[in-house]
């Protein structure tokens, strides 16, 4: 998100919210308890074991530590933040989305070092396909394995990371 709205909700809330289905399955899980549901409940409690559940606020709270946040600050208002440490928070909520797809837009604005390579280190994890627009370089070299070059309302796909585009563009021209 580009644009995000300053909430109350705590910070590590804000962040487990980004796993929407995790979200629907504890709805679910409330609906059923106050319906007294157990064959519901037993069928959701394996969905949630399924989904990572039991352990989204320690991996939440591993995505906030990597993007810099310190763990005195998970709990508080994600308004209290400024606009930097909210568009970190955000970045954090679409790491916390399980994904086949990620769109990632300039990630490492508003990043420090450190923050950035644990980025990287995450993203070279990351299993699915990414998608990056960013003029950071060494980020771009670190994280992609091809470039697509938007130009003239063509895209060209190129083979490696931005530096091996660059001299297979340079071919081409």
């Amino acid at each position: 998100a580009q644009q995000v709205e300053a909430t109350d909700r705590p910070l590590i809330e804000y962040v487990i919210d980004g796993d929407t289905e995790l979200r629907a399955v504890q709805g679910r899980i409330a609906a059923a308890e106050r319906d007294d549901d157990a064959m519901a409940l037993a069928s959701l409690h394996g969905r949630f074991e399924d989904l990572g559940g039991y352990e989204a606020e320690a991996r939440a709270g591993e995505i906030l530590g990597g993007l810099g946040f310190a763990a005195g600050d998970i709990h508080r208002p994600f308004a209290d933040f400024s606009g930097g440490w909210r568009i970190r928070a955000t970045l954090a909520r679409a790491l916390m989305c399980p994904s086949d797809l990620l769109l990632l837009d300039e990630p490492t604005n508003h990043l420090d070092l450190d923050t950035t390579l644990w980025l990287e280190g995450w993203l070279q994890r990351f299993s699915g396909t990414l998608l990056i627009i960013a003029h950071d370089r060494e980020f771009l070299d670190a994280v992609t394995d091809h470039t697509v070059h938007l130009h003239h309302g063509r895209a060209d796909s190129y083979r490696g990371n931005y530096s091996a585009f660059e001299p297979q563009r340079g071919i081409q021209v």
